[in-house]
């Protein structure tokens, strides 16, 4: 059997691991169009500000571990630029060396991942224009940062931004985050978004609000941004607006996706084309509250749609379960965390939904150094289902939105909050768990 992956990261390998080990006879090529595989791409606003030392702490499993351990033919610098679902073939370009390629398969796996979106702003290829989504990217920003860069603007104030911005601050330099909704951090409500924003104003990281980039200024390197209402000079730009699935290639083929180019996929990641698998963040992510294929790239589905995805193109049978799209960040002192629907996607959806938002302490309120915790939690409100929820605090958001989201994952209502057996100890929690709290504040 001829297996066939495109990319060579999160998605890719985790179902080429799963291969080899379910079809002791495999043949597994991977065409990767970058050098480098199998890496931690949330890593690298952390290399940036200095946390992490260097890129290679990030790389898992280097190509030649793929190769001579696990006997993947793992090609590098392999760019797809066409796939014939009638004839089996993928076919593309060696970057490098400018060499046409083709390769048979039996089966295919599309895990390209995701490119960042470059908008088409006068001026946005500028030397000091810079994206954050791969190693490289990160080494040209490492590299860019010398004593000079005093003033760095991001334009983009969603995870990327935020996570850069809190990085960039690290290295001591003035840092303004331009969005132009009224509040950054899109995923969450207004809101809950304000205490992100007053994080920013202790912390010294100017936020620009409600002002769209129209031009980037500059002769050799960017100088200045314009908005519709403001300019601002600076030294370095981050653009950090969203990401695009790569999957060009798939064009012509019949393969259905969303309108942002996502490959819809069934529970056992098929597209509807034989043989013809996708996962990762160039596929659909099934919502479990809303019943219906999503975008949502993150990480974890990453992984696990690659390992069942590997598992059902060598012979298992295995469905992928869905998403509840919980995902947590950092910025500066405060832990972000949210699942499921936000009260806005709830009102979008037109479901009968009702919310509950309290603020407590992440601990017995006597405990030294306990410290807020705010939570707002939406629910419907003809039977308490729980939908979705939002906590932010300086510690124990993780913890809170993990037990949030299996019970979104479990279907249980927002008083059955109430009736789990949550572990106490004053320098961990209160007798009642804030989520709980937050339950018996509903109507």
């Amino acid at each position: 059997m001829k297996y066939v992956i495109i990319g060579g990261d999160a998605a890719g390998m985790s179902a080429a691991m799963q291969i080899i080990r379910k079809d002791k006879q495999a043949d597994v090529t991977v065409l990767e169009k970058g050098g480098i595989y199998s890496y931690g791409q949330c890593g690298l606003p952390y290399v940036v500000g200095g946390v992490i030392e260097s890129t290679d702490r990030l790389i898992a499993r280097t190509v030649d571990t793929f190769r001579h351990k696990y006997n993947i033919d793992a090609k590098v610098y392999c760019e797809v630029k066409q796939v014939d679902v009638k004839k089996k073939t993928v076919s593309g370009m060696n970057t490098l060396t400018n060499e046409p390629f083709t390769f048979s398969y039996d089966r295919l796996l599309v895990a390209s991942g995701a490119s960042p979106n470059v908008p088409s702003w006068k001026g946005a290829t500028t030397e000091n224009v810079h994206l954050l989504k791969t190693i490289p990217d990160a080494e040209r920003i490492l590299a860019s940062l010398d004593e000079k860069v005093k003033d760095v603007t991001i334009i983009g104030g969603g995870y990327i931004g935020l996570e850069a911005a809190e990085n960039f601050k690290r290295t001591g330099r003035h840092v303004r985050i331009i969005q132009r909704s009224e509040h950054v951090a899109g995923m969450l409500d207004e809101e809950m978004a304000m205490y992100i924003h007053e994080e920013a104003e202790k912390q010294g990281i100017e936020l620009i609000l409600k002002e769209n980039v129209i031009e980037i200024i500059g002769k050799d390197k960017a100088e200045k941004v314009i908005t519709d209402k403001h300019e601002y000079k600076t030294d370095f730009i981050l653009v950090s607006v969203g990401i695009r699935p790569n999957t060009g290639f798939l064009m012509d083929t019949g393969v259905k996706m969303l309108k942002n180019g996502a490959v819809i996929v069934n529970e056992f990641l098929e597209s509807f084309i034989p043989d013809l698998y996708a996962a990762g963040d160039c596929a659909t992510h099934y919502h479990l509250v809303k019943k219906e294929p999503a975008y949502i790239p993150l990480g974890t589905t990453a992984n696990k749609q690659g390992r069942i995805a590997g598992m059902n193109m060598s012979g298992s049978r295995r469905a992928f379960k869905g998403v509840t799209g919980t995902s947590v960040l950092k910025f500066m002192d405060l832990s972000i965390a949210t699942t499921g629907l936000s009260e806005k996607e709830a009102k979008t959806l037109q479901l009968p939904y009702d919310c509950v938002h309290t603020t407590t302490k992440n601990k017995s309120g006597y405990y030294p150094d306990a410290a807020p915790l705010h939570l707002k939690i939406v629910y419907r409100k003809d039977n308490g289902l729980l939908l979705g929820g939002q906590i932010l605090g300086i510690e124990g958001a993780d913890k809170r939105i993990d037990v949030l989201s299996t019970a979104i994952f479990n279907e249980m209502t927002i008083a059955d909050l109430e009736d789990l057996d949550l572990c106490y100890s004053p320098p961990f929690n209160s007798v009642w768990d804030p989520l709980q709290q937050a339950a018996r504040r509903a109507k």
